[in-house]
């Protein structure tokens, strides 16, 4: 029979107890020994999340109604050879009650051995520490949340709310699209989630994420006319073009885009920036004035903003640069962008490359927050949602088609996409107490 608690039997975290060391670190070991092969750079690094997935289900199946007569719903849902999304549900006995887990990733970014001072691909355990790429992100919470869904199944206890926990694919690139829980939501695969709030589980350092930044990468290109520098008048500086308009470009930007009322609410560190991050030249000689510049960069827009909205503007300020060009400040008494003898004008174009994301403001008065912020709060001892203007891509899109999105993590976020990736065991076993405190929580409802 299910184990039930109320207030005068057991609490479900003395059910179902704390995290266990050696099982997590145990999984989380065969998870890292596939990081190499699950790492996402297309065309060159294509991740077969199955490897990954293979001990989910090696650990979860036992337990399943399919094959161990247990209590667990297992799903291995595939859209692309080698690259499945495993859901698990555990049951619930009232219909259509839910609290959901999503978003524990099953594929990682590219490391290179080279620069780590210790194996990437493999678990390095050093007391607390848990070393190798993936612990933070996301490998770390897909053992995580593993192991929550395991000690429901060998426990059993009587929840009103079914639990599921949805593990994905293809979640670190955009390139490629159809094959993770894009795909899951557009066959109405997790249509059930939206009746509960759902916990995104890939930020960091414990505390509620309330809010992320949307993302365009741009491209500005200059064309001028080559010359000998000898002979400036004669030449339309692309460089001096480009730097001009760019810096013309962000101040529009800024008085358009300005710091929004609700970013304090939110608590974002920043608000939206638009900068430059790469430079090219076709190359040429030093006394050659260039004839075409291209700056690329990115814009980080806060979620009160329309991605769409700002493309839009940033066409209108190029256009009307190239309309009204003689009025760009120039530098020095020959530095022009027309030359009326040769009818040439100097002239920008600006592309937006790959797919644009937009960020999230979670919902701050929903069930889903308040039963985050409680239960952060008894476990680590203090809770201060935080927001920032790095883009997590999916979200947004979940609470368009009307998921209750809430995010967390419990990895590190200076280790996030960066070398010597670690975690701490400490950590996630905060979050396992997370976890379960939220599922208590919602039982009372």
């Amino acid at each position: 029979m299910a184990s039930s608690f109320s207030s005068s039997s057991p609490s479900l975290k003395d059910i179902v107890g704390e995290l266990d060391r050696d099982s997590f670190v145990s999984l989380l070991g065969k998870l890292i020994g596939e990081s190499k092969h699950v790492q996402n750079n297309p065309p060159d690094l294509v991740p077969k999340e199955d490897l990954v997935a293979r001990h989910v289900l090696d650990a979860l199946l036992p337990l399943s109604t399919s094959s161990g007569g247990g209590p667990l719903i297992v799903s291995h849902v595939s859209f692309a050879d080698g690259r499945g999304n495993v859901i698990v549900e555990y049951p619930g006995t009232v219909p259509g009650r839910v609290v959901s887990f999503v978003g524990m990733h099953m594929d990682v970014v590219t490391a290179d051995p080279q620069n780590w001072e210790f194996d990437p691909f493999s678990l390095g355990v050093d007391g607390d520490k848990l070393q190798g790429r993936g612990t933070t992100d996301c490998l770390g919470h897909v053992a995580l949340v593993t192991e929550l869904m395991r000690r429901l199944g060998e426990t059993k206890p009587a929840l009103k709310n079914s639990v599921v926990a949805v593990f994905i694919a293809n979640e670190e690139n955009s390139s490629v699209v159809g094959i993770g829980v894009d795909a899951l939501v557009k066959e109405g695969l997790i249509d059930k989630l939206k009746a509960g709030p759902l916990f995104w589980i890939d930020t960091a350092d414990k505390q509620p994420c309330i809010g992320t930044g949307g993302m365009i990468v741009w491209t500005l290109r200059a064309t001028g006319k080559l010359f000998h520098s000898g002979l400036a008048h004669k030449a339309i500086n692309a460089m001096e073009l480009n730097m001009e308009a760019l810096k013309e470009i962000q101040k529009r930007f800024y008085r358009d885009f300005p710091p929004h009322p609700k970013e304090k609410i939110y608590k974002f560190a920043t608000p939206s920036t638009m900068k430059p991050t790469k430079w090219s030249y076709p190359g040429g000689g030093v006394n050659q004035i260039p004839g075409e510049c291209t700056i690329s960069g990115d814009i980080r827009l806060t979620p009160f903003y329309s991605p769409k909205d700002v493309i839009n503007k940033l066409q209108e300020y190029v256009d009307d640069i190239n309309a009204n060009i003689e009025k760009l400040d120039t530098r020095g008494p020959v530095s022009k962008y027309v030359l009326p003898d040769e009818n040439m004008r100097g002239r920008l174009t600006i592309t937006f490359d790959g797919d644009m994301m937009t960020g999230i403001a979670c919902n701050l008065d929903s069930r889903g927050f308040e039963v985050l912020c409680k239960a952060t709060k008894e476990v680590v001892g203090h809770v201060e949602p935080y927001s920032i203007t790095g883009s997590l891509p999916l979200i947004r899109e979940l609470q368009d088609e009307g998921f209750d999105v809430q995010t967390t993590g419990y990895g590190i976020m200076d280790t996030y996409h960066a070398k010597n990736e670690h975690c701490l065991f400490s950590d996630m076993s905060q979050g396992f107490q997370v976890f379960v405190s939220i599922i208590s929580q919602l039982e009372e409802d």
